[in-house]
């Protein structure tokens, strides 16, 4: 019995024909995507021209770019930041745990601590920690350790604990909505097997928690990078107070603030990859193939570049 299929391509004395002719795709062209590009890129020169043409000392910028009190800001800066998050996460933990807890008291306290410490300015914060001596003239630890509060506040006790504490207020609600992510049903599987509370939130609830608290947390990194610059309110010295410092004396204030800028967008950037990377190592029990690398991704271009025109990828 001949198919359908050998009648179809079958002539009248059983000749074969030619198939049908291959379908000519034509791409679609997007036409506001160039217009847009275009405007884009000429409102791009524009900023930089006028830039460019305003009363600004652009040579000072390198001239201060690796000077030792701008370099000693930088170093300052990362470390007010890795301190900060280390008792933002730590005390957004202990918070979390407190706000889920079955007693109401502990619950109430982590609830009033984060809606006090969220519904504040950072700044506010700063300057009531710095002047605290006004209600309480000294600190007394007993026969450990006694001193003046305007003594014991230094500017460097003041910004951690000012960041640090808001902070933590921001890190429990993120942790709360990691833990809570998971299903209830691991916790369940975990105490059938014997585990206690404790191993099971080791090594049940919190890695599998890690993939929904870990984006955000690296926002707050970043995040807490840039609102060191406010402890220079408090006389902390940091890059942003540093870059002051500099344009007072030198008398080019403008261009230090855009060195600074400069330097925070270094370090945000380097933060970002190592957020993108930590982010990637939590996904490979959820996505069956992980993204790209940006290496991945430029060298996929790059070959896609060099194949033939219409070849098709392995």
């Amino acid at each position: 019995m001949t198919s359908d299929i050998d009648n179809k391509t079958a002539g009248p004395e059983g000749m074969p024909q030619a198939g049908p002719e291959a379908i000519k795709a034509i791409p679609v062209r997007h036409y506001g995507r160039y217009v847009s590009a275009v405007i884009a890129i000429g409102l791009l020169v524009a900023i930089i021209y006028a830039f460019g043409q305003g009363k600004i000392n652009w040579s000072a910028v390198p001239d201060y770019f690796f000077d030792d009190r701008i370099l000693k800001g930088v170093y300052k800066t990362l470390l007010l930041t890795v301190l900060s998050m280390l008792i933002g996460i730590v005390g957004g933990i202990v918070l979390a745990v407190m706000r889920l807890s079955k007693n109401p008291v502990t619950s109430s306290i982590a609830w009033f601590y984060i809606w006090f410490f969220r519904g504040t300015p950072v700044l506010v914060q700063l300057f009531v920690w710095f002047n605290l001596g006004l209600v309480f003239t000294y600190i007394d630890l007993g026969p450990f350790y006694k001193q003046y509060w305007s003594v014991f506040m230094t500017p460097l006790l003041t910004a951690l604990l000012g960041l640090g504490l808001n902070e933590a207020a921001y890190m429990a609600e993120i942790c709360r909505a990691g833990l809570l992510a998971v299903d209830e049903g691991q916790t369940e599987a975990a105490q059938a097997l014997g585990m206690g509370h404790g191993k099971t939130l080791r090594r049940i609830i919190i890695p599998q928690a890690m993939r929904v608290i870990v984006p955000p947390t690296g926002n707050e990194v970043i995040n807490m990078l840039k609102t060191t610059s406010l402890v220079a309110a408090v006389q902390f010295q940091e890059l942003f107070r540093y870059a002051q410092d500099i344009g007072q004396n030198s008398g080019a204030p403008v261009e230090m603030y855009f060195l600074a800028a400069a330097w925070y967008l270094i370090m945000t950037s380097v933060l970002s990859v190592g957020q993108y990377y930590i982010e990637r190592y939590y996904a490979r029990g959820s996505s069956r193939q992980l993204p790209p690398t940006p290496l991945q991704k430029v060298r996929a271009n790059l070959l896609s570049l060099g194949r033939p025109k219409g070849a098709v990828g392995a």
